[in-house]
């Protein structure tokens, strides 16, 4: 993928338990058709391309392989949200955002496009913005437990586990996960091991390494959420598999 750059930053500490990471890709060249898989994230895009001006952009869950093209010279900034930044930092739900997105206001939290110029200082406003917004809320210690056990975990333990241990039922947390992000709580668990194989498939392990019961388990779900089997995935053709091409080598 020479041309496209790629850099990742994780963000401050006090700020794990909201935002995964910040990224940005630069295509220098022409259109790149890539191919999206899901990875449980909410993302906030800022961009610019030669075609289209400035705009801001929130995506909501994936839960199925999406090809998107890249538009040639387009510069993308963004920030990677784990699942309890929608309550305490955008203050929306996101389930009408499931395998969907929408357009933000230009202006949203005082970006612009003078702050596609720096990775490093955008990342440090932004870091900024979340911390005010964080400042003013009062932060449910059971959702932070909860979600601390869904990440750490990834995505290995069962709704009646992480219930038991959070002592909240299994009836109320797939309210909630349904009504504020548009998923089941298995259904995303789901998601997460399939992230989580990642790594290891690019490396060419084509066999389960963790939270899959067995081989057939372990293809039949990569099949379902990437549309592809394991192997396919692994040779990544024409780098079009985006996330495995940026993934670090090993």
């Amino acid at each position: 993928m020479s041309s496209l750059i790629y850099q990742s930053q994780k963000a401050d500490p006090t700020l794990s338990d909201f935002v995964e990471s910040f990224w940005m890709l630069d295509n220098l060249s022409e259109n790149r058709e890539v191919i999206l898989l899901p990875d449980g994230r909410i993302d906030l895009i800022f961009s610019q391309s030669l075609k289209d001006p400035f705009h801001i952009v929130l995506l909501g869950i994936g839960t199925h392989p999406e090809q998107v093209v890249i538009a040639e010279k387009t510069k993308i900034f963004a920030v990677s949200f784990n699942l309890l930044s929608t309550e305490y930092i955008l203050h929306q739900s996101v389930s009408e955002l499931l395998n969907d997105a929408k357009i933000l206001p230009q202006d949203f939290w005082n970006f612009n496009v003078d702050d596609l110029n720096n990775f490093d200082k955008f990342c440090e406003k932004i870091s900024i913005k979340i911390k005010e917004e964080l400042s003013t809320q009062k932060i449910d210690e059971r959702k932070i437990k909860l979600f601390d056990l869904i990440y750490s975990s990834k995505g290995s333990l069962t709704v009646k586990e992480l219930s038991e241990k959070v002592i909240w039922s299994e009836r109320q947390i797939n309210r909630y996960f349904n009504q504020q992000f548009g998923i089941s709580l298995k259904s995303y668990c789901g998601i997460l091991r399939f992230r989580a194989s990642f790594q290891h498939i690019k490396e060419g392990k084509l066999f389960p390494e963790e939270n899959f019961t067995d081989q057939s388990h372990f293809i039949k779900e990569i099949k379902k959420l990437s549309g592809f089997l394991p192997k396919e995935l692994s040779q990544n053709k024409n780098d079009r598999f985006i996330q495995f091409s940026v993934l670090p080598k090993k």
